[in-house]
């Protein structure tokens, strides 16, 4: 009789132990580096006792393969609008939101989901987690002792190969992104920056390559650190990591100093949107998640550490003045006026886009 109840009293137990583990729960998040408030994250898991597992990729390029490849294991990911986004939904890679379920969507400024609704039909797909443009990042101290005629807030800076021989110098770094590069070299030419045409593709080739000897390094998901640490002087990137180089160059207080400039010609804006892979495994956490960051002070916290802009309107009064201040992260209307978004293109065109990257990084 004796066994027999520790036998019981052991599948008792047993039990207790399966229903505890069944009872955990998780969400498993895919987000770029440097992009996320890790307060955030911890009270995320204090006020729903969800635990995050949280990773990191530096490429669209990374993410798009491990989405395309499916059983990716994550039930959030965050790709950038156009045009991985609007591929994955194409794909079948992505499950539609259930609006019942985020009643915070209706935070999102209506004119911003608008834009991205070119490439999310009806908004079904994604919510707005940050945006940001893509421009020149460069110590204005530096530029303007090695080139004091060249206008600032110009391509010209970086694309007239004569202002790029002088900058070298002190060090040019480009984003290591053919998804953001090109698209700003064919608007900076007067192109469609969503051109497949062949002629248009071979210009901004010989664009590129003419500034090719001058370039010191490309930087996988921005230059953060070169920038920061003096390394470089110039860069295209995306405008919340230089802004974080700024900010990291001022505590670092060695004489750096580095601004975003959005240039005149215009530049591309971006949104990262929050969305779900179709085999997520923990869907309802996931849609936990995204409505639990959708909240005004939440994201303002988001902001206030990574300084991308957000698609809260009541977010900016918690939003550190200087930063909601900064046209950089906030652009003024008339040069958001001027961007532009870019469009999924054809896979032909992406592979002869690929090409000629390559091309161009080997010289």
């Amino acid at each position: 009789m004796r066994h027999v109840k520790i036998l019981l009293a052991a599948a008792f137990l047993a039990g207790l132990a399966t229903a505890a583990h069944a009872q955990k729960r998780e969400v498993n998040v895919f987000n770029w580096s440097d992009y996320i408030d890790p307060k955030a994250l911890e009270r995320f898991e204090r006020e729903t006792g969800i635990h995050v597992r949280y990773d990191v990729y530096d490429s669209l390029e990374t993410l798009e393969g491990k989405m395309l490849a499916g059983h990716s294991g994550y039930d959030v990911v965050v790709p950038t609008s156009e045009p991985t986004f609007s591929r994955l939904i194409r794909a079948g890679a992505l499950q539609k939101l259930d609006r019942a379920k985020l009643p915070h969507l209706a935070n999102l400024d209506p004119a911003l989901m608008a834009r991205v609704a070119s490439s999310d039909p009806g908004n079904a797909y994604g919510a707005i987690y940050l945006w940001g443009t893509t421009g020149i990042g460069m110590d204005p101290v530096k530029v303007a002792k090695l080139a004091p005629d060249a206008a600032r807030d110009s391509w010209d800076l970086l694309f007239k190969p004569a202002n790029a021989k002088r900058l070298a110098a002190c060090g040019i770094t480009m984003l290591d992104s053919a998804i953001d590069v090109i698209p700003s070299v064919l608007h900076y030419l007067g192109h469609d920056p969503n051109s497949a045409a062949p002629a248009d593709l071979a210009d901004a080739e010989r664009a590129l390559k003419a500034i090719r000897p001058y370039i010191r390094n490309f930087a996988s998901g921005g230059a953060i650190e070169q920038m920061a640490s003096g390394e470089t002087c110039l860069a295209l990137d995306y405008s919340g990591d230089v802004i974080q180089a700024s900010v990291r160059a001022k505590e670092a207080a060695k004489g750096v100093s580095v601004k975003y400039v959005l240039p005149r010609e215009g530049a591309q804006i971006a949104f990262d949107m929050l969305s779900v892979p179709k085999d997520a495994p923990h869907p309802a956490e996931a849609l936990a998640f995204i409505d639990f960051m959708l909240q005004p002070d939440v994201m303002a916290g988001v902001t206030n550490i990574v300084r991308y802009a957000n698609a809260i309107p009541a977010s900016h009064d918690k939003i550190a003045a200087e930063i909601a201040g900064d046209t950089g992260t906030y652009p003024t209307p008339d040069l958001m006026a001027r961007t532009f978004t870019v469009h999924a293109i054809s896979a032909d065109a992406t592979r002869a886009r690929s090409r000629m990257w390559a091309r161009f990084k080997a010289g």
